[in-house]
């Protein structure tokens, strides 16, 4: 089989496995986990990241999209950590004090850190915010959404809990 009709293939299986991807070369990267430092000083250790389900936003304290989908990204953080599905955020804020000032205002406790050069090499350059991913167990990115998604459809995203 040519690399056309594998990649062909490969696409039909996601869109028909209900995966929703925004361009289909992000199902072929893989995220190689690292420790990730959080803006409140705690880390989340690489072992935490690889083999689970990870939903990852990227966010600022600026934007009014995120202040609309983080109250929900809290609510699926708490509603499954306990199932095995990892969220952790990043934060492009220039300024680091600004994203922990928001984060304590609205008393969010996902895992929050600033956007890096680790952050960047996994998630390439954003299009938008939120910007959301869903990486598998695997570490590949089979779920991608650069806006602001409806409440019910974060929620959703359960169902990449483990059980």
């Amino acid at each position: 089989m040519d690399r056309r009709h594998f990649l062909g293939a490969t696409l039909a299986a996601l869109v028909g496995s209900g995966a929703r991807i925004g361009n289909a070369q992000e199902t072929l990267r893989a995220i190689d986990w690292h420790d990730v430092t959080l803006l409140d000083g705690g880390v989340v250790r690489a072992d935490a990241l690889r083999g689970h389900p990870v939903v990852v936003e990227f966010w600022a304290s600026w934007c009014p999209f995120c202040a609309r989908q983080n109250p929900v990204l809290q609510q699926l953080y708490d509603a499954n950590r306990s199932r095995g599905l990892q969220v952790i955020t990043f934060s492009i804020d220039i300024d680091p004090q600004k994203a922990r000032d928001y984060l304590r205002k609205h008393r969010y406790t996902f895992p929050a850190a600033m956007a890096d050069d680790a952050s960047r090499r996994w998630f390439g350059s954003r299009t938008g915010l939120p910007d959301l991913y869903v990486v598998d167990p695997a570490g590949r990115i089979v779920f991608h959404e650069a806006s602001e998604m409806f409440p019910e459809d974060v929620l959703a995203l359960s169902r990449y809990a483990a059980g």
